[in-house]
């Protein structure tokens, strides 16, 4: 595996391998790599001659209040998990690398931003943007993966794609999951041991609305309701939000007769935990891409 640290490194190897007509997996990444990280680079494997990931914390998209500082690191050891799952070029740049000077254009994201986690996070979906714009065109990467945990940056990040014809196919891989449900985050380490065993119902609530809609309810109230009560009751966090909204497009989906997402934000002590579900108007599953 080689590392790569500077902007003028990583176009030269680019270059280089277009000429030599591979085609290019990028996995995006902010570090403290674990299982769902490894998935995505699983993935790549699949599609692409090159693997190349990225590790940089991009302080654009975290908000004055956010834990940018707090943000859990550990390069020795992300060095030596990407160089396992075979990464072929990780690029680990600093904020000054990335960003030298102050921005002449900044990128900001019209749709599919204001609801979810962009409701309550001004502007992290343009540092979100703006961070892939440069590495799309540092890493001319012909597929880039992408885990529906996060499902609101898929979408946004599949209309960055579209909107500036970028060549890239965005692969979304479906969520990992600890042996009891729970996605995997980087930030489940902050939990304290009851909030741990809480955290398990946030995808036990899912599967309650995705049953709802198999059984034929399509009220989106009904349905955001039950979801809450349960997650009130079976949790000590606070309900940041709990969405049911057509995807990707991020509207209103009432009644359901389209792709939805059922999408759940919770505030423990120390960490904000987001699960989703997408499914079809009948309660199955999409594939796992976009």
């Amino acid at each position: 595996m080689n590392v790569i640290r500077t902007v003028k490194e990583l176009t030269s190897v680019t270059k280089e391998l277009k000429q030599k007509q591979h085609s290019i997996g990028f996995v995006p990444t902010m570090g403290f790599l674990h299982e769902g990280h490894t998935t995505l680079m699983n993935e790549s494997k699949k599609y692409a001659d090159i693997l190349i990931a990225s590790i940089f914390v991009n302080p654009l998209q975290f908000g004055p209040d956010e834990d940018f500082e707090r943000y859990p690191r550990n390069e020795e050891r992300d060095l030596q998990i990407a160089e396992a799952h075979g990464v072929d070029y990780l690029f680990m740049p600093t904020v000054e690398e990335m960003y030298p000077d102050r921005a002449t254009v900044t990128v900001t994201v019209q749709n599919r931003a204001d609801v979810l986690c962009g409701r309550s996070r001004t502007g992290h979906f343009d540092g979100v943007a703006t961070v892939l714009t440069k590495l799309f065109h540092l890493t001319k990467a012909d597929f880039a993966f992408f885990g529906l945990k996060d499902a609101q940056q898929v979408a946004v990040v599949k209309g960055l794609v579209d909107d500036f014809n970028f060549d890239t196919t965005i692969i979304a891989v479906p969520t990992v999951r600890e042996k009891d449900g729970l996605a995997k985050s980087s930030r489940n380490v902050y939990l304290s041991e009851q909030e741990r065993n809480e955290a398990v119902h946030l995808n036990q609530s899912l599967q309650i609305g995705k049953q709802l809609i198999i059984d034929g309810e399509r009220n989106t109230d009904m349905i955001r309701e039950k979801v809450k009560k349960y997650i009130y009751a079976n949790t000590s966090g606070q309900i940041d939000y709990v969405e049911v909204l057509a995807f990707p497009s991020l509207t209103e989906a009432a009644p359901i007769n389209q792709q939805i997402i059922i999408a759940v934000a919770v505030q423990f002590s120390k960490a904000r935990l987001i699960d989703n579900v997408i499914v079809d108007q009948q309660g199955s599953l999409p594939k796992a891409s976009v």
